[in-house]
């Protein structure tokens, strides 16, 4: 056996590098047909998308081209050595993060036909309705209601902390099709119109001053049935896809180098303001270095098993460590600046379309990183995910686990 694993390997590398000479050919071939300098935008990325040069391990016809995902940077290098345009994350995050994956998962031909091309452009910018002001931590406890009337689907409930949803064209929607069984099974998932009858969008000003998130109400929303994904009842199991993804493009998305981050800036503070140092600052900011480069190494190798298949429980893990790490560097940065520290740069009820936590002052970055133990899962939920699928460990008792949604406690 082992005389056959250094042949397979070899010949396993030598794939790769072909594909990857192959991705260099048609990228530089494209840049050729469309020069960024020469070429709109939006004709640009159109243009990129039916290449198969968006995400490359999509499908053909859906923005890809098969390949392994790990091939994506090949493809990436190429366009930003050559000043191609970059892909708006900050408004298409929830879009590109969490929405695409699950409509190519578990899409119809026609949703995914629909739903990606202008999704990856940024055409058309997502949101998502999932949490409630009942059920926000135990998400499977949701009280809004879809009620089946004829080709479509009758909504009424109320949707909470939802990111950009005064700018969004359409959202992700978890609602309850069946009160007569257990919570996990009487959920089915849905896209939404943000622009039908009967959609409200009401800002939520949070500690910062601003109001990137908003409380959403539902009165009356006709969804269609072709814009149902999944089965009628499965909305539990696609949710999943959901909320793996965003957990990975919180916390674990994003190659950093060294000293990238919020960690960075700390240690920049520390580098050019020598007059605040003393010992104890010191060996905290020694000890959420080394933490923070475990998590940046960590994220890595999430990268790598992301480039294999489908995201797992370990991006839970990524992201409960992002929100710790960000949440004490920031308060060490505020003691590092002593007086400086505790100022504000702007308290007016902003709608921002984009998170810009590094381009804000320590005060903002603060209070800002305070929502990170809440978005995209809390802490607590998470650590009991880590604990259970990724450690193994046994569950906790469930009461309401075989109890019928209707006859729960609220």
């Amino acid at each position: 056996m082992a005389e056959q694993t250094a042949p397979q390997a070899a010949d396993g590398a030598a794939v790769e590098i072909a594909e990857a000479a192959e991705l260099t050919r048609r990228t530089r071939e494209f840049l050729a047909a469309h020069p960024p300098a020469a070429t709109e935008r939006l004709d640009f990325l159109r243009a990129r998308f039916a290449t198969g040069l968006a995400w490359v391990h999509y499908p053909e016809g859906l923005g890809g081209l098969g390949a392994p995902r790990a091939l994506q940077a090949v493809v990436d290098a190429e366009l930003e050595a050559a000043g191609a345009p970059a892909l708006d994350t900050g408004r298409t995050g929830i879009g590109l993060g969490m929405a695409a994956p699950t409509i190519l998962q578990h899409g119809t031909p026609e949703q995914r036909r629909r739903f990606l091309p202008p999704l990856w452009t940024g055409e058309e910018v997502w949101c998502q309705l999932f949490s409630e002001p009942g059920a926000g931590s135990d998400l499977a406890g949701l009280a809004t209601r879809a009620v089946r009337d004829g080709d479509a689907w009758v909504v009424d409930g109320q949707k909470v902390w939802t990111s950009g949803a005064h700018h969004a064209r359409w959202a992700i929607l978890l609602a309850r099709t069946d009160p007569d069984v257990p919570k996990h099974r009487g959920m089915t998932y849905f896209v939404c119109d943000m622009t039908d009858p009967g959609v409200d969008v009401r800002p939520l000003r949070q500690i910062t001053g601003e109001a990137e998130f908003n409380e959403v109400h539902l009165a009356g929303v006709r969804v269609p049935d072709a814009q149902r994904v999944g089965a009628v009842g499965d909305g539990w199991r696609v949710a999943q896809t959901t909320l793996m993804n965003e957990r990975v493009a919180i916390g674990g998305s994003r190659r950093l180098p060294r000293e990238g981050g919020m960690i960075g800036v700390v240690a920049r503070t520390w580098r050019e303001r020598t007059e605040l140092r003393t010992p104890d600052l010191h060996q905290r900011l020694l000890a959420l270095w080394v933490e923070a480069e475990a998590a940046r190494l960590a994220g890595e190798r999430l990268r790598q098993q992301l480039a294999a298949g489908h995201p797992g429980p370990e991006g839970s893990a990524m992201k409960l460590a992002f929100a710790s790490l960000a949440q004490r560097a920031s308060a060490l940065e505020t003691e590092l600046l002593g007086e400086e520290g505790l100022t504000y740069d702007d308290w007016t009820a902003r709608r921002p379309e984009t998170v810009d936590f590094l381009g804000r002052g320590a005060g903002y970055r603060y209070l800002r990183a305070k929502g990170n133990s809440i978005e995209g899962g809390t802490s607590e939920i998470l650590l009991n995910i880590v604990a259970e699928r990724v450690l193994g460990l046994p569950a906790e008792p469930r009461a309401d686990k075989d109890a019928a949604w209707k006859d729960l406690p609220r």
